[in-house]
């Protein structure tokens, strides 16, 4: 239990740090010796994509300076700026404990992400439960009859390891358990070639984030009767959320120009863009970090199989 308390303990703490760089705070002026005019950035494509692409072009149009975007999942996007082999990066997921080079980097919460079910359009399912969810994942469930679909065995589909953004997220906010097995899912190395596979077929389902989901021609399906919108993710009245984080190491030659991006994000234009790219900026939903961690606490002590046990 201390370990998770720990871990938890963390995670509010770094949460709370959102406000931080708001729009209200002042201007810093780059450091000096520092390149300001390119940035390097690497990390999650649903950071990328739901946020990121959007914010950099307009703050490239404001400042004059060109940031390279790159995908490769949220451990990089961790571990490559630990190494400062990329100036920032973007995670949807928070270091892991005891890795030391994990946790030498910052995290900036910047926006919450929904966790989607997704589905092929022709899918007749609609809604799941999150109980049914959890049973699919265990293998417990393998036909979508069981669930008000046709009959047909349920091909489910999931990321190859576990510690990438959505797996990592899947484990801990399902299951409470880090390590759980997907017996029955056929893997794959990234959330794009997941979403595609589920285009193309009828009986596949996975998870994968909700602004990722909205870009491709898949069936988002509704969780407990919720459907992950902007109203529902922000009041906390859908169950699978997440923050999605600014990743930079303070020791950067470029730390100040990184801050400022950080600042622009926070801010009304920064989360304007974020709306409309379907995620909820971090500070218009503070309250969700409280519900969480309650969540999170009461699935612990439910849980048989959970993190916390030795």
């Amino acid at each position: 239990m201390r370990h998770f308390i720990l871990q938890l303990s963390g995670c509010i703490l770094v949460l709370f740090s959102g406000t931080l760089y708001a729009e209200e705070a002042p201007q810093e002026a780059p450091q000096q010796g520092a390149d300001k005019s390119i940035l390097n950035w690497v990390g999650c494509g649903i950071s990328k994509k739901s946020y990121m692409t959007r914010l950099a072009e307009a703050y490239s149009v404001k400042h004059k300076i060109t940031i390279n975007l790159q995908g490769g999942g949220a451990t990089r996007g961790i571990r490559d700026v630990s190494k400062q082999e990329a100036d920032f990066g973007g995670s949807c997921r928070y270091y892991l404990p005891g890795n030391e080079l994990e946790g030498k980097v910052g995290f900036e919460p910047v926006a919450w992400d929904a966790l989607a079910v997704i589905t092929h359009p022709d899918n007749p399912v609609s809604n799941l439960s999150l109980e049914q969810v959890k049973n699919i994942y265990s293998g417990k469930l393998t036909n979508w009859k069981d669930v008000g679909g046709n009959d047909a065995p349920i091909e489910l589909l999931a990321r190859k390891g576990k510690i990438s953004g959505v797996g990592y997220s899947i484990r801990s906010l399902i299951f409470s358990n880090i390590n759980q097995d997907f017996p029955t899912a056929k893997k794959f190395k990234s959330s794009g070639p997941i979403e595609k596979a589920v285009e193309a077929n009828i009986n596949a389902v996975a998870i994968t984030g909700v602004s990722s989901a909205r870009l491709r021609k898949v069936k988002i399906l509704s969780l407990n009767d919720k459907q992950p919108n902007y109203e529902s993710i922000k009041k906390g009245h859908y169950v699978l959320y997440r923050p999605l984080f600014i990743t930079y190491n303070p020791q950067s030659k470029n730390i100040k120009q990184i801050k400022d991006f950080i600042r622009f994000a926070h801010s009304r234009q920064g989360r304007k863009i974020m709306i409309e790219n379907g995620v909820v900026p971090y500070i218009d939903a503070l309250k969700l970090v409280m519900i969480q961690s309650r969540q999170m606490l009461k699935a612990q002590s439910e849980s048989s199989t959970s993190i916390t046990h030795e």
